[in-house]
């Protein structure tokens, strides 16, 4: 089976970009471009790891970070924060809430790639 990502960003070039470079490696994508949609995609699709925008409409990162720890399933998915907020009040704030790691945009798709590779392995 294998290993699903889930990448919410509000920038539809920023998800094809991530989308390409993890597809092209073997890992399965589905995306939402707000965060009360990609709540709604995570309890779904129960992904193994989520890439999330914070600065987003309808619901934000941060929002939607809070919302999923209250859904059992969805509580210990690992998300990794892929914002331009590269401020320390940022990422402290990220922190608290339990993120698995930080990418600051720009980033470079192998970037994101390791990341992943780094927190859920490789598919099979």
């Amino acid at each position: 089976m294998s290993k699903k990502v889930l990448v919410v960003d509000d920038e539809i070039h920023i998800i094809k970009i991530i989308q390409f470079k993890l597809k092209s490696c073997g890992y399965e994508v589905v995306y939402a471009q707000n965060g009360e949609e990609g709540l709604e995609v995570a309890k779904k699709e129960l992904p193994d790891i989520i890439l999330l925008d914070i600065m987003m409409p309808v619901m934000n990162g941060y929002v939607m970070l809070e919302a999923l720890k209250k859904y059992e399933n969805t509580r210990d998915i690992p998300v990794v924060m892929v914002t331009a907020k590269t401020q320390r009040v940022d990422t402290m704030k990220a922190e608290k809430l339990g993120i698995a790691e930080y990418i600051f945009k720009p980033f470079s798709p192998d970037k994101v790639l390791h990341v992943v590779q780094k927190i859920i392995g490789s598919p099979p």
